[in-house]
């Protein structure tokens, strides 16, 4: 089968051990399940790994992808729930040894994925393969940071940093569907715009003060954005945590955390049943996701390239390669 894999990483050209080309089938172990990919998600994921962040060298050669919408053995059409691992009280994100697909078993940038099979999720008729597979990591991602862990009731104010990566364009789009006010910012003043064209009710350059302080940012960015988020919470405010792309060490500003009695909470992916929600809640309100542009899974350097350089403005989609 077709298929993109990781065959070496480097900090520095991450795209240099991108390999497109033949794998062998997947083996299929007991109480898993074969998916045929019809869409799969590219997120910073993949680039972390092409870097060697999170993947062992001795799991090399690995297919890429951690998302896919696609139909089971049965002819079921299915989402795929990437997170791998046991449910502590109901919720596998806390296994201490989970994994996504593509850490430690071949992901979905190939014809052909192995899950197991209590990941698939079914797939509304209201979406698309290619809207659906845009949700088990960037969507879900956002769906647990705003619902579950902002501790907001709508009608609160949220800000969203870094508006035009996967996760912070869900975040704007699920926020106004769910009764938010959503600010949001971005370098781009094209990202600044199409992020009011997607619900943000106003826009901001980094850094830039607040008409008011906010009961909770959204935080990807990392290190960049730190310092400002902290200085955006109103007293008793919450920043959620579930990625940094631009760094991981920031002032802590720990005089700033405990005065104003702020709180810092992680979060990570989200649940099987939260993905079911998700969808549900898509069909619900007629909220879709953005996709930035869908290529032929054989394109998928293109993709790879335009994440890497900030050139996206919501989610790359690759389908099956072309001519197979």
């Amino acid at each position: 089968m077709f298929a993109v894999t990781c065959t070496s990483t480097d900090p520095d050209n991450p795209l240099a051990g991108l390999t497109l080309g033949e794998r062998p089938e997947p083996e299929v172990p007991g109480g898993w399940a074969v998916v045929t990919v019809k869409a799969t998600a590219l997120n910073h994921h993949d680039l972390w790994t092409l870097r060697g962040v999170g993947i062992r060298q001795d799991r090399l050669p690995i297919v890429l992808g951690c998302d896919a919408a696609g139909v089971d053995e049965d002819g079921n059409e299915v989402i795929v729930h990437s997170v791998i691992g046991t449910p502590v009280q109901g919720d596998e994100t806390l296994d201490p040894k989970r994994s996504l697909l593509s850490e430690s078993h071949d992901g979905t940038f190939a014809e052909r994925v192995v899950v197991p099979r209590a990941n698939l999720v079914p797939k509304p008729a209201g979406l698309s393969f290619e809207e659906a597979a845009c949700l088990p990591t960037a969507w879900l991602t956002a769906y647990r940071m705003l619902f579950e862990k902002s501790g907001l009731e709508p009608g609160s104010t949220v800000l969203v940093q870094g508006a035009g990566g996967g996760v912070a364009t869900a975040l704007i789009a699920l926020g106004r569907a769910g009764g938010y006010r959503v600010w949001a910012t971005s370098r781009s003043e094209d990202k600044r715009a199409r992020a009011l064209e997607l619900g943000a009710d106003q826009v901001f350059a980094p850094g830039a003060r607040l008409p008011e302080r906010v009961g909770a940012v959204m935080e990807t960015v990392g290190q960049a954005t730190w310092d400002h988020s902290l200085k955006s919470l109103r007293p008793g405010g919450r920043i959620v945590v579930s990625g940094a792309t631009s760094g991981a060490v920031p002032p802590a500003d720990l005089n700033r955390v405990f005065f104003l009695q702020l709180s810092v909470v992680g979060s990570t992916m989200g649940t099987r049943d939260q993905l079911g929600r998700l969808a549900t809640f898509l069909v619900q309100t007629g909220v879709r996701p953005i996709v930035d542009r869908v290529l032929p899974l054989d394109r998928a350097p293109e993709g790879f390239a335009a994440l890497e350089h900030g050139e996206v403005f919501g989610k790359v989609v690759f389908t099956p390669p072309t001519g197979r």
